[in-house]
């Protein structure tokens, strides 16, 4: 086993304790209005697990601009939170009253002093970073479309990679699986602002349009508030990435959804992200690099290998060995009568989980 030399790591899956960071402008005249609504979203989530405390601070220079931080015992609950239907009706209340937000998210590493109450541990150290942010998005279409919607995510012209100085699109990876479609980004600086880049852009705002009547939940992107719910509930956040700081050279990039038992989607992130920790930190493996993407229990991995899939079933699961494969088993709904994910039945899990790549592009350079 030759060690990796550097090695990219982020993880909200380690445990320790999160800050979330809201920017917020909100509109003259309305702070009466946005006060309201937030002082019953903190009745409202201070029941929410996981949950610590939360402050809201106004500027001393701009009375429009506003600071939320709240505490979290660790980065899951707070995901759980942010991506259900309860926190989209609780921040409903501020549409109207709120004209920009930005979202930060960090682990708590080094404090001073010993808060009195305080829950949940630090991060154990820094981790290295590329300057890449990693996000998803999931939808479903009618069963029996697949094959026109394909088509049309297929042949869409890509948008202009370059945001602004700061912010840039490196590259969109789109798969499907039956009837569900994944759209995984990498962006180079603000992701949120790249995403809205992206949705203004003529050729998406077109291809988005074309699939709506496939879609299996109705959406109408003319309508703001619409087409926010949807994209909310459409979220799959990376949880944990781990590869190489230096290019990877020839990769095959591929992605799988887990079919998960109901409730375990957190038990197979964590399984799936400790797996790939280990196999990436071998530079001669077949693991070149690998992205977690979480949301309930839907559980999509992104894995770039150094050989071809069926050379290397196991590492393609995500895992080293078939004791860790039988562990992985008790945690997925397999068909009756399908033997664990022991080496007779690797290749037909991986048949059935081994997602159709649609389209795969990179930003000119990345």
């Amino acid at each position: 086993m030759t060690p990796l030399a550097e090695k990219v790591s982020q993880s909200a899956l380690d445990g320790s304790r999160l800050r979330v960071v809201l920017q917020l402008e909100v509109e003259d005249g309305a702070e009466q209005r946005f006060l309201d609504a937030y002082d019953q979203m903190c009745r409202r989530v201070a029941a929410v697990p996981g949950h610590i405390s939360d402050q809201l601070c106004q500027s001393i220079e701009n009375p429009s601009q506003w600071l939320l931080t709240s505490e979290w015992e660790s980065a899951l609950p707070f995901l759980s939170w942010v991506d259900s239907p309860a926190h989209l009706e609780m921040v409903g209340p501020w549409h109207g009253c709120v004209r920009d937000t930005r979202s930060m998210r960090f682990a708590v590493l080094r404090e001073t002093g010993n808060p009195r109450g305080t829950t949940g541990k630090l991060q154990a150290g820094a981790r290295m970073g590329d300057g890449i942010v990693r996000h998803a998005i999931t939808f479903t279409v009618k069963p029996g479309s697949e094959e026109k919607v394909a088509g049309i995510l297929a042949g869409y012209t890509s948008p202009r990679a370059r945001v602004d100085d700061t912010t840039r699109l490196r590259r969109t990876s789109l798969f499907m699986h039956g009837n569900r479609v994944v759209r995984a980004v990498e962006v180079e600086g603000e992701l949120v602002r790249a995403l809205r880049h992206v949705a203004m852009q003529p050729e998406v705002r077109a291809v988005e349009e074309a699939i709506n009547p496939y879609l299996e939940q109705e959406r109408d992107l003319s309508d703001p508030r619409s087409a926010r719910d949807f994209f909310a509930r459409a979220a799959l956040p990376a949880v944990h990435h781990v590869g190489p700081r230096q290019p990877m050279g020839e990769v095959i990039r591929h992605a799988l959804h887990y079919p998960v038992k109901p409730g375990c989607g957190q038990a197979v992130a964590k399984l799936l992200a400790r797996m790939d920790e280990r196999a990436v930190g071998d530079a001669d493996g077949p693991v070149a690099s690998s992205t977690v993407f979480l949301r309930e229990d839907t559980v999509v991995r992104l894995v770039d290998l150094r050989r071809p899939l069926d050379q290397v079933p196991l590492a393609a699961i995500g895992v080293p060995d078939a004791r860790k494969a039988a562990v992985l088993a008790r945690l997925l709904r397999l068909e009756d009568g399908e033997p664990p994910l022991a080496e007779a039945g690797v290749k037909r899990f991986l048949a059935d989980c081994d997602m159709r790549l649609v389209t795969d592009r990179q930003a000119s350079g990345a």
